[in-house]
């Protein structure tokens, strides 16, 4: 069979959750439903975070630039699906794809940043409460969301590089309802060792470093609550909320970039659905479970949301 050039291809298919008409109606509302209460949520947090001056604080400040991180991250990829089932068309240019690999690899690895950041501030400010204001200032923080920019940005470009230096033969169908690397990657003809190791070197930076961060931060904390009983339990409950968005978050991508590639020929039907089923909770579930997960346990961010919905609902006997 002849190969040819990856900038050669004009489009992808993608397949998407379900071929099934009626399926699709549902999985439309079902999806639109999650990202309208993603957006709406998100900003509803970054509004209260901003306009709260006692939400004027570094936890506050990485928790509402990881709102805005969510926001971006699913608005690459629901969009285009929801389109996609409204009109009934199933293709994507190849370009756009591409730029939606490169824009959802560059969220989701800024965001791995992200959150050994904030387990670092949660760190800080339970086990050396008396240096928090000098190490977590504003320019420290500054430097930690610009940090977490670029090694997002270089990686995801890296990675972009290499797979645009692949060969497609056909067929140019993607089993998935987005352009997700391991699904592009499996319709490559010619070796994606390179790809292999790219993708290996770049986990351990965005999920085996930070996670070992993260892991030594809450083993310090457990220590250190210990010693000091129900003191700072108060401080704690907002470990609690980062640690269970960090398990589903890390738990999802970790399944999904550290298991080996394979070629389309090596992979089975029950692989592809079990890939859908984890890329919906990474990309449409967690960023919409974000805000709710931190508004539950924190009564300042609970305080700040209804003075944004009005008077009537900060007080709720009237």
């Amino acid at each position: 069979m002849e190969i040819i050039n990856s900038t050669e291809i004009r489009e992808f298919i993608l397949l998407g959750l379900s071929e099934n008409p009626q399926m699709q109606v549902i999985l439309f509302q079902l999806f639109l439903v999650l990202y309208m209460s993603t957006v709406l949520g998100n900003l509803l947090l970054i509004a209260a975070v901003r306009t709260d001056h006692r939400l004027h604080h570094s936890m506050y400040f990485f928790l509402s630039n990881l709102s805005f991180l969510d926001i971006c991250y699913t608005s690459i990829i629901v969009p285009k699906m929801l389109v996609n089932i409204a009109i009934s068309s199933k293709n994507i240019s190849f370009a756009g794809c591409l730029l939606q690999v490169y824009f959802y690899l560059f969220m989701g690895e800024t965001e791995c940043i992200l959150l050994a950041f904030m387990a670092f501030d949660r760190y800080i400010a339970i086990c050396t409460p008396l240096h928090y204001n000098v190490i977590m200032n504003t320019v420290s923080c500054v430097r930690m969301i610009c940090i977490s920019w670029v090694i997002g940005c270089i990686i995801s470009s890296i990675d972009i590089y290499f797979i645009y230096q692949l060969r497609f033969c056909g067929p140019v169908t993607i089993d998935h309802f987005f352009c997700e690397t391991p699904s592009l990657l499996q319709l490559a003809c010619n070796d994606i060792s390179s790809n292999n190791i790219v993708g290996i070197v770049g986990g351990s930076i965005l999920l085996i470093i930070p996670v070992c961060l993260i892991l030594f931060s809450y083993v310090q904390i457990f220590l250190v609550l210990v010693k000091v009983g129900s003191r700072r339990y108060k401080t704690f409950s907002t470990c609690v909320s980062h640690l269970i968005v960090v398990t589903i978050f890390y738990g999802t991508a970790t399944f999904m970039y550290m298991k080996p590639r394979y070629s389309s020929t090596e992979v089975t039907d029950k692989m592809v659905y079990a890939d859908k089923l984890v890329a919906v909770f990474y990309t449409v579930i967690t960023p919409t479970l974000n805000p709710v997960i931190y508004s539950l346990r924190n009564k300042d961010v609970q305080r700040a949301m209804r003075r944004l919905v009005g008077p009537t609902a900060c007080n709720p006997n009237r």
